[in-house]
C-alpha cells in the first residue's frame, strides 16, 4: 500500500490548518506557501475534505478554512478516507473453476483481510491533534520553520 501524494499532501495541510485556525480561518493561499503546494492542487484537496466535512470554509477576502470539529475527533483514517475512498487492499478474486481456491483463501484471509484489519486499526486509532502534536515537536527544536 502506498499513500498518495494527495493524502501526504492533505494531511500536511490539515497539521498547518490545526496549527493555525486556534482563533480565526486561515487562507488557503498561506497553507500552500507555508507547506510548498500548488494552491490549484490544495484547492481540489480541500473540496473532498469540505465535502467529507472535516473543513468547513468561509468566502470572502476574509474568509478562509478552519476545522469543522476538534483536531482529537479527526482521525488519519477518515482523512485518508475523504481524500482516496477505500485504503484497503482489494480481495482476492476467485476464479469459477479451478483447483487454487484453496490457495485463494487462504491469502484473503491471513494476509488481505489481517492487513485491512491492522491497516484500519492503526489509522483510526492516530487524530489530527496526535499529529499536530508530533509536527510541533520538531518545531519546538528548531528543526522545521513551519509555523508561523
Amino acid at each position: 500500500m502506498k499513500l498518495s501524494k494527495k493524502s501526504r499532501y492533505g494531511l500536511r495541510a490539515l497539521i498547518d490548518l490545526s496549527v493555525n485556525s486556534k482563533h480565526e480561518q486561515v487562507a488557503l493561499n498561506s497553507i500552500a506557501e507555508r507547506n510548498q503546494i500548488s494552491p490549484q492542487y490544495l484547492e481540489q484537496v480541500f473540496a473532498s475534505l469540505r465535502k467529507a466535512g472535516i473543513v468547513k470554509s468561509i468566502k470572502g477576502s476574509q474568509g478562509g478554512y478552519f476545522l469543522s470539529r476538534p483536531a482529537n475527533e479527526i482521525t488519519v483514517s477518515s482523512i485518508i478516507e475523504a481524500l482516496e475512498g477505500n485504503y484497503c487492499l482489494e480481495d482476492e478474486s476467485l476464479p469459477e473453476e479451478g483447483g487454487c481456491r484453496g490457495n485463494i483463501q487462504a491469502i484473503q484471509k491471513l494476509v488481505i483481510d489481517t492487513v485491512n484489519q491492522k491497516t484500519g486499526e492503526v489509522l483510526s486509532s492516530i487524530t489530527l491533534h496526535d499529529l499536530e502534536k508530533e509536527a510541533q515537536e520538531y518545531t519546538d527544536y528548531g528543526q522545521d520553520m513551519y509555523y508561523i
